[in-house]
């Protein structure tokens, strides 16, 4: 079993830092591909930063230049900076994630991590 554990949430001003992490714990022969995903009421989750194994990274727009995303072994982090009110939202980590080596990728969720942001 595949267990990912979100930490680092909280409420900031606008204009602060938070830095999120993602630690995925189990069964696990590899991690292809980790990512930050957000969501407010009424609105569809949306990916905020994603990094692969080569250790390429995507962002969404709205953040680029203000968050970071990087990797280390089983972890990921998220690094956010000059938050504004509109990042306010459940932040979710996703791992595709290899639990034996005859066996395919399977992507995983974490249970969520709330940011908000105050002006």
């Amino acid at each position: 079993q595949v267990q990912l554990v979100e930490s680092g949430g909280g409420s900031v001003q606008a204009g602060g830092s938070l830095k999120l992490s993602c630690a995925a714990s189990g069964s696990i022969f590899s991690i292809s591909a980790m990512g930050w995903y957000r969501q407010t009421p009424g609105k569809q989750r949306e990916v905020v930063a994603s990094i692969t194994t080569r250790g390429d990274t995507n962002y969404a727009d709205s953040v680029k230049g203000r968050f970071t995303i990087s990797r280390e072994r089983n972890t990921v982090y998220l690094q956010m900076n000059n938050l504004k009110p509109e990042d306010t939202a459940v932040y979710s980590c996703s791992a595709d994630v290899r639990q034996v080596w005859y066996e395919s990728s399977s992507q995983y969720w974490g249970q969520g991590t709330q940011v908000t942001v105050s002006s």
